[in-house]
């Protein structure tokens, strides 16, 4: 599940898409590419706080924050298509939408998968995880064009609701790995049986 919310959540439509999005709000073509590469800058800036908070705060409230971040910024997105308001706002709520998921559900599913299952069954475990996650990619970016076409409010709440339902997920059902070894999360397995 944490494979598929990754991809639910409809990340790959904004970087896949990035400059049709732009364009579609009412963006030049050379501004949409600007924005483009604005939202690439966002990637590896919020990429890099990932990789120096995941130690310290730990995987679980990383993602549950950036849940929160990536349903807000959705959920603005799709406010402001719904009421037709084309602006700058509409990039600043994709940056938060961007950077909430880079400093959390982008890495931070990589690192969970590889420390979640037990040791006997990681290698199997760890390619459904990322089968699981490419199946997921195809359904959210293969079927973005045809909602778009009906409905750019409700697609971008449909990615809001998925941001919630994450936050839920890792609230309730993920465990937080920070500081134990492999060995102590098959142990926590063990005993939730």
């Amino acid at each position: 599940m944490l494979s598929v919310f990754q991809q639910f959540v409809g990340i790959n439509v904004a970087l896949y898409y990035a400059p049709r999005i732009f364009e579609s709000m009412g963006a030049a073509k050379d501004a949409s590419m600007l924005q483009t590469v604005i939202m690439g800058l966002v990637n590896v800036i919020f990429t890099v706080v990932a990789i120096f908070t995941v130690d310290n705060w730990g995987r679980k409230p990383l993602l549950i924050v950036g849940s929160a971040g990536m349903a807000l910024g959705m959920f603005a997105i799709a406010g402001l298509a719904f009421f037709d308001i084309i602006g700058i706002s509409t990039l600043v709520f994709m940056i938060v939408y961007t950077a909430s998921f880079m400093m959390s559900w982008g890495p931070i599913t990589w690192v969970l998968i590889s420390e979640i299952f037990p040791n006997k069954i990681r290698g199997k475990a760890v390619a459904i995880a990322v089968a699981a996650q490419w199946t997921a990619n195809y359904l959210v970016s293969s079927t973005y064009p045809a909602m778009m076409e009906f409905s750019a409010s409700m697609t971008y709440s449909i990615y809001g609701i998925m941001s919630i339902l994450s936050l839920l997920f890792v609230w309730k059902f993920v465990p937080e790995t920070k500081g134990r070894t492999l060995e102590d999360m098959e142990a926590l397995w063990v005993k939730k049986k």
